[in-house]
Order: C-alpha cells, then structure tokens, then sequence
C-alpha cells in the first residue's frame, strides 16, 4: 500500500490528523497559529514537526496530501459574512502560495469550511477555490457532508473539498446513492439557548452544530430538552469533545491556560474527527488501486446543489443528493449517547432564552414553551406562541 504523509494547516485542535490517522495516514506537519490550540496540539502531536505561521512557512515537507479547515469566521451565516476577501478567510491564499513554492506538489488537497460559503455571495468563495486547484493541475470535487451520518448526534453540515492530481476525486467523496434519512419525533431535542431572535437551531434527536461562537458573542453550550422529563440540559465539555469524535478530555491543555470557555471554543471550531477518518480511509483505498471513475448522480443545475466536480478545461458539474453522508450512514441520536458531564440549564439562561423567543414571530412547539415556562416559572406565557 503507498504511503500517504500528511501535512495539516490551520490545524485547530486536529480533527483531520486524529481521523486520518485513525485510517492510516501519518501526520508529519501540523501549522496553527492560535496559542490555546496549540497548547492542545503539543500535548498530543510532540512528536510531530510544528509550525507556528502559515504565513511565514516558506513550502511543504514532502507529502501526499495537504489538509486545511481554514478559517470559517467571514463565511459563516453567524460571522461578519465578509466572504472569501475577508481578513480570516482570505488566509486560504496561502494553502495556494505554499502549492506554488513546494518542488513535489502533494497529489491530494482536502478542505473544510462551512456549508454557507456554498451560498454566500452566491458561491464566490468555492468558485475561487476551485479556479485554483484547477489552476494548479487539479482535478476537484466538493461535497456536503454532515457529522451525524457518520456516528455522532450533533446536525453540523460542512463542505468538503477535495482536490486530486492523478485520481478522480469525486470517487473518493461520493459514495453511491445512499437513502436520505427521515426525521422522528425524539425523546430530545437540541437548540441554542443563545439564540431566540431569528432561530434556534432545533434540531430533533441530536444537538444543533457546536460553534465557536453565538447570537452573544460567547461560545457556548447548546441545550437539550427532555420531552419526558419535561427537564433541560447542557452538554458538558467532555461530551462536546466527544459529540466531535474526540476522546474526553482531548482539549484540558487548554483549560490551564484560558479555562473552559476556551475549550467550547476550539471544539465547536474543529473538524469533526469521523468524517476525516472516513475521507482517509477512503483515500487509502483510492491509492491502492488502479485509479477509476466514480459512479456520479445525475448533473443537474447550480442552484441549490449540495456536491459538484471539475477539472481544468472542464465545465463544473453540478448536482443535489438528499444524503450528506456515506451510502450506509450510522445515524446516531442522543438517546444513545451517554452523557459524562452534562448539568441542568440555569434558570438565568432559560429565562433569558424565553423572553428573546417570546419577543419574536418564531413558532416553536406547544409542549417545548410550556415546558420552558413552567421551568422558568413563568407560567403567564402559557401557551403564548405556541404552534
């Protein structure tokens, strides 16, 4: 079997060399720039060559492939939405900079952002992206994928780029048909008590996507209500690491430093680890093997589509798939998950919550606002707003 080196950018807290690694694929440079998230890299990679800057590192190490999840903040539907030009998410150029001054180019380029830069500006950012793959000789494909169809209950959608040398890489990111999985009603339900003005990220059997940041500026918790209970909750720190595909714990480096709040922060930042296992090992597979066309959905128009494919001299194809995951996803929902530190929602922050909800034209559902007054012992609200 070849071997595949991997170098990471804007590493973050390693999502992408946990997972490759767990598939097979030696990480041999990691590059970030943020100290707590550095913290956490040393104390798990110390054997890995370290870069502080990417925009002070002058080319690659030899290697096969080169990951980056770079900075989301100006194309996220809850950042500044800057697009592509802004201060954070302009840093790309360098992952284009670094392919130019490095002799061997690697034979694979993965990135990760979120799934908004799809629409924003309508594309601008992906479009720009992929211009410069293929301006650099590779064949690209991108894809939408979402962590809870690879084992883990948190709904956090991503877009996945993939660009590739010598192989097809829509053969490596799209994995058949599959079927799209149905909504149920569920014991819990996920959503952000920070938010309550213009959503509130509900999300059925899972959480709603962990994140950096919130609608107050803080990074945070999501909450989960118990339907039967009629209780709320937060997930802990150690079942957010977890709920990422990290083992608990991964992020206490960065407590010594900063505490807590920090640590929200970089895993709500992160790759979620399966989804870069899975990516690895299908890379693996691709590299063992004569290389071969993949079997692709039918094209259809740019509008609304949630995975497409190219390469230099070629006009982009497009394409919507009801499934954002492998072909047999592992649906998990938080019925199974064994929560290890979860603690009950505040009064202060349910209340808060309430007031924002009560305040705007959402329309949630009957049971969760009369459970949510009663629990803030607001019982005047009932069932104000209700569905």
């Amino acid at each position: 079997m070849p071997e595949l080196r991997h170098c990471s950018l804007f590493s973050g807290i390693g999502g992408f060399d946990v997972g490759l690694g767990q598939a097979g694929i030696e990480t041999v440079m990691i590059c970030e720039n943020d100290s707590d998230a550095r913290a956490v890299l040393k104390e798990h990679f110390a054997n890995v060559r370290y870069r502080k800057s990417v925009e002070k590192l002058g080319s690659l190490p030899n290697c096969q492939l080169l990951s980056a999840g770079w900075p989301c903040q100006d194309l996220s539907q809850a950042g500044m939405t800057a697009g592509i030009s802004g201060v954070r998410s302009n840093m790309i150029k360098h992952v284009f900079r670094l392919l130019d001054e490095t002799r061997l180019k690697p034979q694979y380029v993965l990135l990760e952002n979120v799934s908004f830069a799809l629409h924003l500006h309508g594309g601008k950012a992906i479009r720009m992206v992929v211009r410069e793959l293929e301006n650099r000789g590779y064949h690209w494909a991108y894809r939408i994928l979402n962590t809870r169809e690879f084992g883990l209950p948190q709904r956090r959608r991503r877009i996945f780029i993939l660009g590739a040398l010598d192989v097809d890489p829509a053969a490596v990111l799209f994995d058949g048909e599959g079927e799209p999985t149905e909504e149920t009603r569920s014991r819990y339900a996920g959503f952000y008590w920070t938010e309550g003005n213009r959503g509130v990220g509900w999300t059925s059997g899972a959480i709603p996507p962990l994140k950096g940041g919130s609608g107050l500026s803080i990074p945070s918790p999501p909450a989960v209500w118990d339907r039967r209970t009629h209780d709320f909750f937060s997930p802990g720190i150690r079942d957010a690491e977890r709920l990422q595909g990290f083992r608990a714990g991964w992020t206490s480096p960065a407590a010594d430093k900063s505490g807590d709040r920090v640590r929200w922060r970089l895993v709500g930042n992160a790759v979620s680890v399966p989804i870069a296992k899975w990516i690895g090992r299908r890379l693996i597979a691709m590299s063992s093997a004569s290389p071969r066309r993949s079997q692709l959905p039918q094209p259809g128009t740019s509008k609304r589509h949630n995975m497409a494919w190219g390469a230099p001299g070629q006009a982009p194809a497009y394409a919507r798939v009801e499934h954002e995951g492998p072909a047999k996803p592992k649906r998990a929902s938080l019925v199974e998950f064994d929560f290890v530190d979860a603690t009950p929602l505040s009064t202060r922050a349910a209340s808060g919550f309430l007031a924002r909800l009560v305040d705007s034209p959402l329309i949630v559902e009957r049971d969760f606002l009369v459970d949510l007054a009663r629990y803030c012992g607001r019982r005047d609200l009932i069932p104000r707003k209700a569905a």
